[in-house]
C-alpha cells in the first residue's frame, strides 16, 4: 500500500480523478434542476453520477482497463449507499450522508487502486510523452 501512495504516478491519476469528479459535479449539476428536494438518495445518487461520469471519462481518454473503471465507479455510489440505511433508520441526518459519503469516497478510491494498482503506476499511452 505505501509502495502505490508513494508513487509519484499513482498519486498523480487519483488527483487528477479528483478533478475529474469536481468537474462532473459542476458541468452536470444544472442539467437536475427539478430533483425533489425530499429525497436525500437522489441527490446523492445523481452527484455521485456526475461525478462518476467526469472520472470516467478521464479513465478512458487515459485508456484504463474497463475493469478498473468499473471499479472506480463503484467506489463513488458504494459508500452513499451504505449510509443510507443509517438515513432510513433516522442514525444520520441528510448533510451527515453527503459529508459522510465523500469523505469514504477517497479511502474507496484507495482501495479500487490497490485493487489493481499497475493501473495507477504505470505509465498509459495517453500519459506517455512523444
Amino acid at each position: 500500500m505505501k509502495a502505490l501512495l508513494t508513487n509519484r504516478m499513482a498519486v498523480r491519476h487519483f488527483v487528477e480523478m479528483l478533478v475529474a469528479m469536481l468537474v462532473g459535479m459542476v458541468a452536470l449539476g444544472p442539467l437536475w434542476p427539478d430533483l425533489p428536494t425530499d429525497r436525500v438518495e437522489v441527490h446523492a445518487l445523481v452527484m455521485a453520477t456526475n461525478m462518476t461520469i467526469g472520472m470516467t471519462a478521464l479513465m478512458l481518454w487515459r485508456r484504463h482497463r474497463a475493469a478498473a473503471v468499473v471499479e472506480m465507479a463503484l467506489a463513488m455510489y458504494l459508500p452513499f449507499v451504505l449510509l443510507f440505511p443509517a438515513l432510513w433508520a433516522g442514525w444520520l441526518s441528510a448533510d451527515a450522508v453527503f459529508l459522510l459519503g465523500h469523505v469514504l469516497m477517497l479511502p474507496a478510491m484507495v482501495l479500487a487502486m490497490l485493487r489493481r494498482p499497475e493501473e495507477y503506476t504505470a505509465h498509459h499511452p495517453r500519459l506517455t510523452r512523444t
